[in-house]
């Protein structure tokens, strides 16, 4: 059964005060710890900045939709998110799930 992570994060201070080189070093080696991720079944499925003009639009400046064979795979990228240092630089909430339908959802809405 597949399992979703949907991340919300804003640049912080602490971003904002590193000088040039020093993101683009922190991102550089983001990106290659991001290269091996398909052969371990995890798809990122959107990455992007969020779109202030919907209804009821998030304060946060950007997203990320993933989806993953299992919670350890999930678990896997979230200790690696952690181990990074992406939280000292952004304001950042997940959210996790497996996978669900409408009906089931609205069953589960009703109980709640």
């Amino acid at each position: 059964m597949p399992h979703y992570l949907v991340e919300l994060y804003t640049p912080n201070a602490a971003w904002t005060a590193l000088p040039a080189a020093q993101r683009q070093q922190f991102l550089d080696a983001i990106g290659a710890a991001m290269g091996g991720l398909s052969s371990h079944g995890i798809d990122v499925l959107a990455l992007g900045p969020t779109d202030p003009g919907i209804d009821n639009a998030s304060a946060h400046r950007f997203l990320g939709i993933w989806r993953f064979p299992d919670t350890q795979a999930r678990d896997a990228l979230l200790a690696g998110i952690h181990a990074s240092g992406w939280y000292t630089y952004f304001d950042h909430i997940n959210a996790a799930s497996d996978e669900g339908g409408f009906a089931t959802h609205l069953q589960q809405l009703a109980a709640a």
